[in-house]
């Protein structure tokens, strides 16, 4: 039977290799694909025909993409494993090249693919075919934000992996600000793939001031879908969730996704793949976010 590693192999290596007709055979016929930050909403498509489409369709017209620091993380479920990686990408109008990060999450059963969560990089991959005022355009004709019910909190065993996250994202929604730098070892490793311009932060001091900003901008989040994937390596953790909440009288939603290791009950690395492109479209704030590209 064809692992869910060799499946996100050959996924990867047909989209490098530009085979873009083949890729749906990878794919089960009712398989869900879902697009958690996609411009300007989040999407969704249904079944092997759509999947087809979507890869045959401007994507295979419009990009040149070449996958490279690959990372895959097996988890403790045998169907269920995470990538991350880089695509070196050209636009094939502008020929502007830019890398981007991306990860998926992909449930492959019986050799085919039946469920995926993609995140990619929309700003840079728009920005480099001269898309940026498109993204603009597209978030200022969108509707609401779409908010789930927001469940009971879960708590887990604090010094656990899903416990040191749970206490994370729960004390920013309770603006514990600077505290959540505690959560952290010393040095750390901390990026924001999503986020242009954002430094590595290292030390809990950086810590502090990055949580101290978010709690002071007094919005009132609470946390969303929070589904957790714990690697076959034990310091392992991935985390989807979204933020909720409102702000200026408009219904909030920030999807993410985190890849961390924890190790001793601290946070020794992790990479926060927010939706900063969101964020900057709610707020019509795009221009900016992408002058630091």
């Amino acid at each position: 039977m064809t692992s869910p590693r060799d499946v996100f192999a050959a996924l990867s290596d047909g989209i490098s290799e530009g085979r873009w007709d083949e890729l749906s055979a990878l794919y089960a016929e009712d398989a869900v694909v879902e697009h958690p930050q996609a411009v300007p909403r989040p999407g969704r498509i249904t079944g092997r025909a759509t999947v087809h489409e979507r890869f045959t369709g401007a994507l295979a017209t419009s990009l040149r993409l070449k996958r490279r620091n690959v990372v895959v993380h097996e988890t403790t479920d045998p169907e269920v494993i995470v990538a991350e990686y880089d695509y070196d990408a050209e636009s094939v109008a502008t020929g502007r090249t830019f890398t981007a990060a991306n990860i998926q999450v992909l449930r492959v059963r019986d050799g085919l693919i039946v469920h995926s969560r993609d995140y990619h990089d929309y700003l840079r991959l728009a920005a480099i075919r001269d898309g940026v005022d498109d993204l603009v355009k597209a978030y200022e004709q969108a509707p609401p934000r779409e908010l789930s019910p927001i469940g009971p909190r879960t708590s887990s065993d604090p010094n656990s992996r899903r416990g040191v996250f749970e206490r994370l994202v729960y004390g920013v929604c309770d603006k514990a600000g600077p505290h959540l730098a505690e959560l952290y070892a010393e040095p750390t490793h901390v990026t924001h793939p999503f986020l242009p311009g954002s430094a590595v932060v290292r030390t809990r001091e950086e810590l502090r001031t990055h949580f101290g900003q978010a709690a002071a901008m007094g919005v009132d989040f609470e946390v969303a879908d929070l589904v957790t994937y714990e690697g076959t390596d034990p310091e392992i953790l991935i985390a989807e969730f979204a933020y909720q909440g409102s702000y200026g009288g408009h219904p909030v939603r920030i999807a993410n996704i985190f890849a961390m290791r924890i190790s001793g009950g601290l946070v020794v690395e992790s990479r926060d793949y927010g939706d900063h492109l969101g964020i900057a479209g709610d707020l019509g704030k795009i221009p900016e976010l992408a002058a630091k590209l």
